[in-house]
């Protein structure tokens, strides 16, 4: 909403908390989070080309329009896994593969 209120039309703003971490590194905070072992949980696989290690996003031009996280990064993580925990009624039926059937039927025509 900031940015829509204070940026500049046509400009392209990234928001990010400029927490860079690479993603074994979000695993394993999410693994903690949900008291999932390592072990039990992750399967390595062959690295793809060009597979990215981890994601950054450069916020400077929302920061520069007064733009900053409302929340720190670990907060928001570990709010957005509870979340997920408290409402796996909504996102289990995706896991179950039903969803796919569902697009199939809606769009196959396409």
């Amino acid at each position: 909403m900031h940015v829509l209120e204070f940026g500049a039309v046509g400009e392209v703003y990234n928001l990010g908390g400029g927490n860079s971490r690479t993603n074994r590194e979000i695993t394993e905070i999410l693994l903690a989070q949900t008291g999932r072992a390592w072990e039990t949980h992750v399967r390595h696989v062959k690295d793809r080309e060009g597979h990215d290690r981890r994601y950054a996003l450069d916020a400077t031009k929302a920061r520069a329009l007064g733009w900053s996280p409302r929340h720190p990064f670990s907060q928001g993580l570990e709010s957005t896994a509870a979340w997920y925990h408290k409402n796996e009624d909504w996102w289990r039926p995706i896991k179950s593969g039903d969803f796919r059937s569902y697009y199939e039927r809606q769009y196959a025509h396409r």
